[in-house]
């Protein structure tokens, strides 16, 4: 982990950014104290629902009206 006050920051961030875009990380000084850090973006991974095929069935009474009771124990209000 590499290390740039925020004047090298402002000259050189290209560069800053090239070191992490290569996994490196940078932290921000101000001063002697440290302020921020540059870290690389993690690309979000693809989620694979079809693993999931088969494994559960939702009839058609999932999508019925729920009674009125119910509905009054889901709805929290004036509590």
């Amino acid at each position: 982990m590499s290390s740039a006050t925020i004047h090298e920051a402002k000259t050189h961030l290209s560069r800053l950014i090239e070191q992490v875009e290569g996994g490196e990380e940078v932290v921000i000084l101000r001063g002697k104290a440290a302020v921020a850090r540059l870290v690389p973006v993690r690309k979000p991974r693809k989620r694979n629902l079809a693993v999931l095929k088969g494994q559960f069935h939702v009839g058609p009474e999932f999508f019925e009206p729920l009674p009125e009771d119910e509905l009054r124990a889901w709805n929290c209000e004036g509590e």
